[in-house]
């Protein structure tokens, strides 16, 4: 029985660990828990040198790094609300600051604007005792120019919270996710994306009316993250695949056949659309990166998104997919329908189902956030930890290190002056360095 991250809801528990994060973009049910590993039971490593671990930031969901002239902080967001870490001896990051929000879920993707030095955290509706039905969704804009003291700047309802995602260098946000409240139309599978104007870090202003619509061959659907690339084209992904969307500037719109200004209220469509159902069956993309660079698929023609799907077992679930954008920048991806549909041509996967270093009676194995320096592409799998991979030859990804606590949790790594910090929802952030 398919039980994707469609499926789950947050469960409370406080000695048990659940076989996934509960709740990680899920909506209804959640998975039978299992005992935690007992202390000491092994895990698997290999050509990675685990430097050191932040156990007080249990609960981590997502982090960022902010730079302060000489001085180097870490923000870690998560169940517990949002911490910060001076970064003076980067492998035993000390704990300066502390907003607490207990309950709060679920900060995936959590963003900064380095120049103001805010932290935006999105309100998921199961945050605090809710309900993706009924519950409040919105967006905190916590602000950090003191790292030592971070406070709420202002909160704004948004119709939508699962992830908040900078647009145009941090002036507007794009919000997304969960699964349709109550009060949202029946046909919807999920919730698009609602834009948000954060000029005034003080006064936030949501638009009205959700962009984003019909983009699962036609119908509105689950947005789950936006990520934008080095030329400022913001990718959404979401049930339905990935499009591709510029937010600024002149440009011609392939949908309306004419030239015309984008703004992140109205984002003029570039390339994108589903991706192709052998490589990732549930059509749910949870997050991607286009890599900005040449070489034998074109310039800056790959799209690199991951498949959050959980099936009983490993060997089903959700995997790393590298497809081409070739064919896709005439407004294909806008006009698919379940009779004509388009999809990207894969040119690579990877799983870690059967991958050495992999353990399927530990837990999921699904894919989830990465992170990619040159040819190195560093990835979360939950259960089955962290992995790195030589995508050097996209057609062809190759696992060269892993590192998989016994009970690890690994949600999304991040690359950061040479060292791989690991957002573990139940370790707090492990660091890595990769050997040579």
């Amino acid at each position: 029985m398919l039980r994707s991250c469609l499926t789950l809801v947050l469960v409370a528990t406080t000695a048990l660990v659940t076989a996934l994060p509960a709740g990680a973009c899920g909506e209804e049910d959640g998975p039978e828990p299992k005992a935690a590993p007992a202390a000491g039971a092994p895990g698997a490593v290999k050509n990675v040198e685990a430097v050191g671990n932040v156990p007080d930031a249990q609960g981590a969901i997502a982090l960022e790094f902010l730079d302060y002239g000489r001085r180097d902080v870490m923000v870690v967001s998560g169940e517990f609300g949002l911490k910060t870490y001076d970064l003076a001896n980067p492998t035993a990051p000390k704990l300066i600051g502390e907003l607490s929000l207990p309950g709060m879920w679920e900060t995936e993707n959590t963003e900064v604007d380095r120049k103001r030095k805010l932290v935006f955290l999105a309100r998921d509706p199961r945050a605090f005792g809710g309900n993706v039905r009924t519950g409040e969704s919105g967006i905190y804009v916590v602000d950090v120019k003191n790292p030592e003291k971070p406070v709420v700047r202002s909160y704004v309802q948004v119709p939508a919270g699962h992830t908040t995602s900078c647009i145009d260098d941090c002036r507007y946000l794009w919000t997304g996710g969960p699964a349709k409240a109550d009060n949202q139309p029946a046909d919807w599978g999920g919730r698009p994306i609602w834009v948000t104007d954060v000029r005034d870090p003080a006064k936030p202003k949501v638009h009205p009316e959700p962009i984003e619509l019909a983009r699962n061959d036609g119908k509105t659907d689950y947005v789950h993250d936006v990520q934008v690339d080095q030329t400022g084209v913001a990718w959404v992904s979401g049930r339905g695949g990935v499009r591709g969307y510029w937010t600024k500037g002149w440009h011609r719109d392939p949908v309306q056949g004419k030239w015309r200004k984008a703004t992140p209220v109205n984002p003029v469509p570039y390339a994108g659309g589903g991706i192709e159902e052998t490589a990732a069956p549930s059509k749910f993309m949870h997050n991607s990166l286009r890599p900005i660079e040449k070489g034998k698929w074109g310039e800056n023609n790959l799209i690199y998104a991951v498949e959050e799907s959980f099936l009983d077992g490993c060997a089903g679930d959700g995997v790393l997919v590298i497809s081409s954008l070739e064919g896709s920048y005439g407004g294909q991806g806008w006009r698919s329908t379940p009779e004509d549909p388009f999809r990207l041509k894969t040119v690579g996967t990877w799983g870690v189902a059967g991958q050495e270093g992999s353990d399927p009676a530990s837990g999921d194995c699904s894919a989830h956030y990465f992170d990619l320096r040159g040819d190195i592409l560093v990835q979360s799998f939950y259960a089955q930890g962290t992995r790195f991979l030589d995508v050097s030859d996209p057609t062809d990804p190759k696992q060269i290190a892993y590192h998989r606590p016994a009970d690890a949790a690994s949600w999304a790594p991040y690359w950061h002056k040479g060292l791989v910090y690991v957002a573990d929802n139940t370790r707090g952030v492990d660091i890595l360095k990769l050997r040579n």
